[in-house]
């Protein structure tokens, strides 16, 4: 029971590990994501379950639906608000200079928060996105948020922001799993000193049978997907696995017990086939 206790306080003690970002904000390496969460009381005990057992950062969206559930677990949580990292961010019909003022004011009301640590968004709107950072930088000035970014830009959506802006993003959140790389684009913000975080970096459960991982978890005594968020951590991604199931919540924290070697790595990234399971930011349908 004593070694129990102490690996669960170490798993934590991990799983509460922080990126700086480039603003010198710090973000939990690892959050819950809460993505097609909709049933709310299923959203809020996943949620209630994962702060409890150590998680700190919660990443949610207006388009989910769920804020609401999202902030009201936090209060019932009994955590203080500043040991807690909230993202959210703002919908493509939502976007532009005013609309996003107002949307973010919609999410705060539905958070019940005085603040966001992170305000993201969420596609870059073509003839729009511009405008829409226009709109963070005033919420990042005037404090309502402590840190800005974006989703799903590819390299030339962030180099025209950083032709027309003051503040550059924080951070890049992007598809990315092991059949999609994303080699070029995630060189790319390592240059500019923009973290990258993964979503759908389990690729929707779809690699969990893949042969390869299944023989590295074996080797390494852990699960595939377990084999997958480690490859992400020693990639320096921070990862927002979604899962309602208390088993999967505490198994995606159990990641810093061992390490891959640079073989496993190397051959983990021979996986990708530049391979979405959502669509190509240059051809999302906005409409």
């Amino acid at each position: 029971m004593k070694k129990m206790k102490e690996r669960v306080i170490s798993v934590v003690q991990h799983l509460q590990s922080e990126k700086t970002l480039h603003n010198g904000v710090k973000m939990p390496y690892i959050g819950l994501g809460v993505y097609l969460m909709k049933e709310k009381e299923e959203a809020a005990e996943a949620i209630t379950y994962a702060l409890q057992y150590g998680y700190r950062s919660i990443d949610t969206a207006k388009i989910y639906q769920n804020e609401d559930v999202v902030g009201e677990a936090v209060r019932d949580s009994g955590i203080p608000r500043e040991e807690l990292f909230i993202t959210t961010k703002v919908w493509n019909t939502d976007q532009g200079y005013d609309n996003t003022l107002k949307a973010f004011e919609e999410s705060l009301n539905q958070l019940q928060m005085d603040y966001v640590d992170l305000y993201l968004i969420h596609w870059a709107v073509k003839d729009q996105y511009l405008d829409t950072w226009r709109a963070l930088e005033r919420l990042y000035d005037e404090k309502l948020v402590r840190a800005i970014g974006v989703c799903n830009f590819q390299i030339h959506h962030l180099e025209d922001l950083a032709a027309h802006s003051n503040e550059k993003p924080v951070i890049n959140q992007i598809e990315l799993h092991p059949r999609l790389t994303q080699e070029p684009l995630r060189e790319y913000c390592q240059g500019q000193e923009i973290a990258v975080e993964a979503w759908s970096p389990l690729a929707r459960a779809r690699l969990l049978e893949e042969p390869s991982l299944v023989a590295l978890g074996e080797k390494y005594g852990k699960s595939s997907a377990q084999i997958i968020l480690r490859w992400h951590l020693q990639n320096g991604n921070i990862i927002i696995p979604k899962s309602v199931n208390k088993n999967r919540i505490r198994e995606n924290a159990e990641i810093f017990d061992f390490e891959l070697s640079m073989k496993d790595m190397s051959d983990i990234n021979g996986l990708n086939m530049d391979e979405r399971y959502g669509p190509h930011p240059d051809h999302f349908q906005f409409d």
